[in-house]
């Protein structure tokens, strides 16, 4: 558990004095806090991973070709719209799929990829942030 040594100083500056009650008083406030913005001890993960999982110019750029195409692509149809080798194109695939923005399905030799709707959300929250229309 954290020290609330820090926390009792800043207390004790804004109020001139700090007792054991401040500090368990202001920790409810904070955790009250942590509740509306939904920051869990860990359970963010998942969101997390999404949001790294775009982090990189080629994973953020197969998110949106696979966005934008009517349906599933595969991996050869990708790899000649990316500068970068068919190994990288295949790792970045791999994270995108672990962080659950695509589903890949195999057809004998051939992997096939597609956002799920959790990509499209993510994407469309970030166009909306930028204000790009549909």
């Amino acid at each position: 558990m954290a020290t609330t040594d820090r926390l009792e100083r800043l207390i004790a500056d804004e109020v001139g004095e700090c007792c054991a009650a401040d500090v368990d008083d202001r920790l409810d406030d904070l955790h009250a806090l942590a509740e509306r913005a939904r920051v869990a001890d860990g359970g963010e993960a998942a969101e997390l991973d999404a949001l790294s999982a775009l982090g990189s110019d080629t994973r953020y750029r197969l998110a949106r070709l696979l966005a934008a195409a009517d349906g599933e692509l595969c991996v050869c149809e990708l790899e000649p719209l990316v500068e970068v080798s068919s190994s990288a194109v295949s790792h970045a695939l791999s994270t995108l799929t672990d962080a659950g923005l695509l589903v890949r399905r195999k057809e004998g030799k051939w992997r096939y990829y597609d956002t799920t709707e959790r990509a499209e959300a993510l994407l469309d929250a970030l166009d909306a942030t930028r204000g790009v229309d549909e």
